[in-house]
């Protein structure tokens, strides 16, 4: 048929920016958040129970939604989404404990840094030396966490401040692994993501059944009243289904420099919820710190981005 003989097609008008950037900027608020709900209804001794109940609500659904992509994985993204799931099992834990043990607004800021840590330690491996520009912006985020952790006075990082510093670093590690295991990057993502959380869960449910682990994930959820459910579904629901498929359908939708961006925001939103929300108060060095962690990121990613 020739090209004469085709109607006449319409242009589908441009979208709206707002309309793919505010489902995102809603994923970087509700992660803001979470650390504030998770530290709500989980103890020292309840961090595996919760962990299994969390991620054990959404993992059906996720493996229902993708049931044929996931039979369609080969042995070896088997394999790396397991190893991989094992290493987001330990990004959990040390997040889950850290934040038990330091506030909402620490939490949400010190594992920004994790933007600052993926480029330097890509560097490290590629032994590509970083632009200027972003050392200095990593200088300037590690200085803010300095500052952060002081917000009483000049004292040591607490427990949960460390733990927090190495869940950012474990982050680092699960990114450069992600982008080094040649076997899971042609994988679906839906697919990927059922797989780590059900390496994570299993890591979870063996841990939660040794002894000196805390009370079963049963014990805890019979305890658990209605403010406490509310914080798990939250968690569950809002923090991990809503912000998974978000995150699917933005990409598609706008530039992952764009998504980046947006999500970005999300340890300013961690600051703003334990603050007004929380009650929690960083007293001056810390709202320096702050200030610094979040100027730092911004300028990083930028940085590493090639942008000027």
């Amino acid at each position: 048929m020739s090209s004469a003989a085709l109607p006449a097609v319409t242009p589908a008008p441009a979208r709206p920016a707002w309309v793919t950037d505010v489902p995102v900027l809603l994923v970087a608020v509700v992660w803001g958040a979470s650390y504030l709900a998770a530290k709500g209804i989980t103890t020292a001794h309840t961090v595996i129970a919760v962990l299994v109940l969390r991620f054990a609500i959404v993992l059906p659904v996720l493996a229902a939604a993708g049931l044929r992509r996931l039979a369609a994985l080969s042995a070896p993204q088997w394999r790396g989404a397991g190893l991989l799931g094992l290493v987001l099992g330990g990004i959990f834990l040390l997040e889950t404990y850290g934040l038990v043990h330091t506030s909402a607004t620490n939490a949400g800021l010190i594992i920004s840094l994790t933007m600052i840590f993926t480029p330097l330690a890509e560097a490290a491996v590629t032994r590509v030396r970083p632009p200027r520009a972003f050392l200095a912006a990593a200088g300037l985020s590690v200085a803010g966490v300095v500052l952060l952790t002081q917000g009483g006075g000049f004292t040591s990082p607490s427990g949960g401040d460390l733990l927090m510093l190495l869940a950012a670093l474990a982050r680092t590690v699960h990114v450069l692994a992600m982008a080094r295991i040649k076997a899971v990057q042609d994988a679906d993502s839906l697919s990927l993501t059922t797989v780590q959380l059900g390496s994570a869960v299993a890591v979870f449910a063996v841990l939660a059944a040794l002894p000196g682990t805390g009370p079963s994930p049963w014990a805890v959820a019979a305890d658990f009243g209605a403010a406490e459910w509310a914080g798990l579904a939250f968690l569950s629901v809002f923090c991990t289904l809503f912000a998974f498929f978000v995150q699917m359908w933005s990409v598609r939708r706008t530039s992952p420099s764009r998504v980046s961006l947006l999500l970005g925001t999300e340890p300013l939103w961690a600051a703003a919820v334990g603050i007004a929300i929380g009650g929690e108060r960083l007293g001056v060095l810390g709202a320096l710190g702050a200030l610094l962690v979040l100027a730092g990121t911004a300028w990083g990613r930028r940085s590493a981005a090639g942008s000027p």
